[in-house]
């Protein structure tokens, strides 16, 4: 009889489904693509927080030093190209795309101008704040990344509310932005902990052999994409669940565990989707007011890809918890029989 009951269970969430399911309700809901739209257009025309003449002669002494160590004339000129890269990467930066999830992951808001960084817009140049001072550079990287967390916290909490059909959420914003800072914390922990010593690894590999540096590199990307997949539901527990950030890594691990398949299959086709779309949404010039079009698509399509994970979630757990209680049955009924 437990046996039928374990074969009567229901498949389990497909991958399809739940992206299904998160489009539904963000085309039901359009308003829920508000915060990342609006954060996109203020990176696009707003003005833009400078990091160039602080960082910039820094940089540039360093690569002058570096430079001098070089004996082959095919080190430095790729070298040069090296530096000619970052000094147009920090020409670029804006300090205020750290209130993206880029930055702030794994919960914050989805950006595509914090990808393409413009310096123009359809108003002209970009208005340009250069920071004066390091400390002034670190206070405002401490302030953004804050609003980011919380603004991060809300729009995970806005989201998931709307899936559940939970007008308040079922969390308090509160109780969201605190569980947002906990995790985002032990986020930024465990990377640092992981970092520094697989660049101490790289840079030793490179120094013997660039080849040997590469293919370790390599190694590291498949085994990322195999980490990231239990880490990639960390923050869900927290609004679907309510549970503290402890608890909702725990639950992440555990579900990845016995849904690896199916979770990676579903990762990968969120990386898939966002990261392509992304080339659609980039066509237009940042010069151009088609551009509003590719910041609308990304914003709809990002919040819709959110909405599904927080579907997928909340499915294949009540899904999971069916079979283990199944299981427990079929275990306990041979001791009750005896």
């Amino acid at each position: 009889m437990d046996v039928q009951k374990i074969e009567s269970l229901p498949p389990p969430p497909g991958v399809i489904g739940a992206l299904r399911a998160g489009f539904d309700v963000v085309s039901g809901h359009v308003v829920l693509i508000l915060i990342p739209l609006l954060v996109d257009v203020y990176l696009w025309l707003g003005a833009r927080l400078s990091v160039d003449k602080l960082l910039g002669p820094a940089y540039g002494i360093a690569f002058e030093q570096a430079s001098r160590g070089l004996a082959s004339p095919e080190d430095a000129s790729r070298l040069a190209q090296i530096q000619t890269l970052f000094n147009e990467a920090l020409e670029h930066f804006n300090l205020l795309s750290l209130v993206t999830r880029l930055q702030t992951f794994p919960i914050g808001i989805s950006s595509l101008m914090a990808k393409i960084m413009p310096v123009e817009s359809p108003l002209g140049g970009q208005n340009i704040v250069s920071l004066p001072s390091g400390w002034l550079l670190l206070a405002y990287m401490f302030l953004v990344v804050m609003i980011g967390w919380i603004a991060g916290g809300l729009y995970f909490r806005w989201v998931s509310g709307t899936v559940l059909g939970e007008p308040d959420a079922g969390i308090s914003p509160v109780r969201a932005v605190l569980q947002t800072f906990i995790l985002s914390i032990i986020w930024m922990l465990f990377l640092i902990a992981i970092s520094i010593p697989i660049l101490i690894l790289l840079t030793v590999l490179m120094l013997i052999s660039p080849a040997l540096a590469s293919g370790a590199a390599f190694l590291l990307l498949i085994f990322s994409f195999w980490l990231i997949v239990p880490l990639y539901f960390t923050p869900h527990g927290i609004f679907i669940r309510k549970q503290n950030a402890f608890s909702s890594i725990y639950t992440s691990l555990r579900m990845a565990r016995f849904t690896l398949p199916t979770s990676s299959m579903f990762v990968f086709s969120v990386f898939i989707l966002s990261t392509g779309l992304n080339y659609l949404w980039s066509v237009p010039s940042s010069n151009s007011w088609m551009l509003v079009i590719g910041i609308a698509g990304h914003a709809f399509i990002t919040t819709a890809l959110l909405a599904a994970s927080f579907v997928y979630y909340r499915d294949m757990n009540a899904w999971l918890q069916m079979v283990l209680e199944n299981l427990k049955q079929k275990t306990n009924a041979p001791a009750r029989q005896m």
